[in-house]
């Protein structure tokens, strides 16, 4: 089973295009296809995110909580104890690469692969969601 962690655009696309790649990404977890590793930081940006102004229309405060009680339940939270001082567009997404680091990830899944210069960090392969959907339809 992969390990995986998901960008904040990942989730965001995931809640307000249903049938969409993300979302088909986000449905393999709660199917148990591969685990979903987040760490506090990533929990709070995803929280911040989802809450802004622009997205209330779009996704109800019921639907986030049954996101964020089914994210508790099927993911798997990491504390990294590494720090990570990579140079990056936005520096706040070493929160990304410090959890992909402590949890072994096999992907970090972004759809700013262009925020994240590399193709691997560690043992984590960055990747799009044509990516890493790909993976895991050889898989499958």
């Amino acid at each position: 089973m992969f390990k995986v962690v998901l960008d904040t655009n990942i989730i965001v696309s995931a809640l307000l295009k249903l049938g969409s790649k993300p979302e088909l990404i986000l449905r393999l977890f709660f199917d148990r296809y591969a685990k979903l590793c987040f760490s506090h930081e990533i929990l709070e940006e995803y929280q911040g995110v989802l809450s802004r102004d622009k997205f209330r229309r779009h996704i109800t405060k019921e639907s986030l909580e049954t996101f964020f009680t089914l994210l508790l339940a099927y993911g798997h939270l990491i504390i990294p104890t590494h720090k990570v001082n990579t140079i990056l567009a936005d520096p706040s997404d070493n929160v990304f690469l410090e959890c992909a680091w402590e949890a072994q990830a096999d992907f970090l899944v972004t759809g700013n692969t262009r925020h994240f210069p590399f193709k691997t960090f560690h043992k984590t392969k960055v990747a799009s969601p044509d990516e890493f959907l790909q993976v895991i339809a050889r898989m499958l």
